[in-house]
């Protein structure tokens, strides 16, 4: 789960979702990435989850500005190719707290600090939790193309 600003996640979306990069800190993480992994998108502020992707390549560094944070002015340096799976404009992303009974990932902490789960860049979602996930974004995207 990549957990980024709806500004970083519109960056991704120019990019027609071919590319994403994650913070420097994020080496590791980045370097057990490989092709076949999937990933999805929690969106701060709104929290929501807008996207899912499959990775189609290894990890790489890259120097160019894309993504950025506005408290480090990390680039966000460790980067993959990816394939848009799903994807919903952040104003018809999933509210997190419509699927916190479910996943697994925010069960880790008390009822009232749900919010804690999406602390950070990047976390590792089990399968049944990004399921779910991509389950609801693709529903969300669905009902959109159905209007």
């Amino acid at each position: 789960m990549i957990v980024t600003s709806p500004d970083n996640y519109e960056r991704t979306r120019k990019l027609g979702f071919t590319q994403q990069g994650v913070k420097s800190r994020h080496r590791r993480k980045a370097e057990r990435m490989a092709p076949g992994d999937r990933v999805c998108w929690y969106l701060t502020g709104i929290q929501s989850f807008a996207a899912t992707a499959t990775i189609t390549s290894p990890y790489f560094e890259g120097s160019e500005p894309i993504w950025m944070s506005e408290k480090t002015g990390d680039t966000y340096p460790w980067r993959f190719k990816i394939k848009k799976d799903h994807a919903v404009d952040p104003d018809r992303a999933i509210a997190a707290e419509s699927l916190l009974a479910k996943l697994a990932h925010v069960k880790r902490w008390p009822k009232e600090h749900w919010r804690l789960a999406f602390q950070g860049n990047v976390h590792e979602l089990d399968a049944k939790d990004f399921a779910l996930v991509e389950a609801a974004i693709a529903a969300a995207e669905t009902s959109r193309s159905a209007a």
